[in-house]
C-alpha cells in the first residue's frame, strides 16, 4: 500500500468516526498518523524529483517577500504588471504563467519583492499540477496574497486555504503556546496554566507515543487542540499573515460588495481598471509591520532616501547592526538615536534599545 493510499484510508476513517469524548484519543492518534504520512509523502517527492520540474524558487531580495497565490486567470499577472515594473504575460486562457516571476514594489523607501506564482488547482498539496512548488515558495513569504475572482463563488477561498493547510501553512494564526521537552524517563508529564477542554492528558499521551516520544514534559499555556499539538511535534509549520484580494470588483453591485466585505482580511481591487491599487500596497505595508530607520554618518545629514527596513518584532539596535553587516557588533561601542524611541534628542543607547519607525541612528565604534 502506497503512502497516498494510507492517507486516503486515514482521512476516510476520520470522516466516518463520530467526534465525542469516547473517540477523542482515537481521533488524536489518527490525526498524528495522518500528519506523519503527509510529511513522508512530501519528503519522498523532494528526494525523488530529478531533472525537469524540480521547482522555480527565486533568490530572496528586498526587505520583505510577498506571494500572489490563486487559481488560474484571476488577475495575478495583471496585478504584478500594474504594481511593479516587471512584465508577466497576460492572456485570456488559463495557466498563462508557468513559472515564478518576481517583481519589486517600492513603498516608503522599502523594497518589497512580489512573486507572481502559477495558478494552483484543487489537489495541489497532493502533487497535482505544480501545486507543491507553488506552495513551497509561498512558505518562504512574509505575506501571502490570495487573489480571488470576486465574480466567482467564494468556495475558491476555502479550497485554497485547504491546500495551504495541507502543506503546513497556517494563515493568520499564531504558533500555539505549547512547550514539549523530551526526557529519558518518567513518562508524559502535562502542566497547564489554563483549562484545555479539547485536549485531555490521555490524548496528549497517545499523540506523543505515536511520535515515538514516551517520555516528555508538555506545558500548555493556552486553550490548545490536538491539531495544534501535532503542529508543534511536527516542527515544520509556517505561520504567515494573509490578505484576500478580491479582484474584478468593478463587475459587482453594491449589495454584493457589502456581503463580501464581511469576510475578514479582505480588500477589493480591480487590476484592469487600477482601482484601489494604492490602497492594496498600503494594506500590504501595514500587514508586513515594518519600520524605517534612517542612518546618520558622523558630521553629515541623515540619509532619508535609503532607510534600513526592519520588522517591528525585531527592531533593536543589535538587529539594526546585523541587518547592515554582522561584523558591526564586534566593534560596537554605543549608538546615538534621534526620534520618538528616546527621551532626549539625541540620546546615547546600547545594543538592546528598541527602535521606532523613522528613528535616526548613528553607530559609534570602539577605537
Amino acid at each position: 500500500m502506497t503512502v497516498a493510499q494510507k492517507i486516503a484510508d486515514i482521512e476516510a476513517e476520520i470522516a466516518r468516526t463520530q467526534k465525542n469524548k469516547a473517540t477523542e484519543n482515537h481521533m488524536g492518534v489518527l490525526k498524528a498518523k495522518l500528519a506523519k504520512f503527509k510529511r513522508e509523502l512530501l519528503e519522498s517527492s523532494k528526494g525523488g524529483s530529478k531533472g525537469e520540474g524540480e521547482g522555480f524558487d527565486v533568490s530572496k531580495s528586498g526587505d520583505a517577500r510577498v506571494g500572489l497565490i490563486g487559481f488560474p486567470s484571476v488577475g495575478k499577472s495583471t496585478l504584478l504588471n500594474k504594481l511593479t515594473e516587471t512584465f508577466s504575460e497576460v492572456a485570456a486562457y488559463e495557466f498563462t504563467t508557468l513559472t515564478c516571476i518576481p517583481g519589486v514594489v517600492r513603498h516608503k523607501g522599502a523594497k518589497i519583492q512580489l512573486l507572481d506564482l502559477p495558478g494552483i488547482i484543487e489537489g495541489a498539496k497532493d502533487g497535482k499540477g505544480r501545486g507543491r512548488q507553488v506552495i513551497a515558495v509561498g512558505k518562504t513569504c512574509n505575506l501571502i496574497l490570495i487573489v480571488l475572482d470576486a465574480t466567482r463563488p467564494m468556495t475558491d477561498k476555502l479550497v485554497i486555504e485547504r491546500e495551504l493547510e495541507g502543506f503546513g501553512i497556517r494563515l493568520n494564526k499564531q504558533p500555539p503556546d505549547i512547550i514539549v521537552k523530551k526526557k529519558e524517563k518518567g513518562g508524559i508529564f502535562v502542566t497547564r496554566t489554563c483549562s484545555t477542554p479539547y485536549l485531555s492528558d490521555e490524548t496528549i499521551t497517545a499523540i506523543c507515543k505515536e511520535y515515538k516520544m514516551p517520555n516528555a514534559d508538555v506545558t500548555l499555556r493556552s486553550n490548545c487542540t490536538a491539531d495544534e499539538l501535532i503542529d508543534i511535534l511536527e516542527g515544520n509549520r509556517a505561520y504567515i499573515p494573509c490578505l484576500y484580494v478580491l479582484n474584478k470588483c468593478d463587475e459587482l453591485n453594491i449589495e454584493e460588495i457589502n456581503i463580501l466585505s464581511k469576510i475578514p482580511n479582505t480588500i477589493f481591487v480591480s487590476a484592469d481598471l487600477e482601482w484601489n491599487l494604492k490602497g492594496l500596497v498600503e494594506r500590504v505595508w501595514d500587514e508586513l509591520d515594518l519600520i524605517r530607520v534612517y542612518t546618520k554618518p558622523r558630521g553629515q545629514a541623515p540619509d532619508y532616501n535609503e532607510p534600513v527596513v526592519l520588522p517591528r518584532k525585531k527592531c533593536s539596535v543589535e538587529n539594526f547592526c546585523n541587518r547592515i553587516h554582522k561584523q558591526i557588533m564586534k566593534d560596537f561601542k554605543h549608538a546615538i538615536v534621534w526620534g520618538m524611541s528616546v527621551k532626549f534628542n539625541p540620546q546615547k543607547v546600547g545594543k538592546d534599545h528598541w527602535l521606532i519607525d523613522e528613528d535616526i541612528i548613528q553607530i559609534i565604534k570602539k577605537i
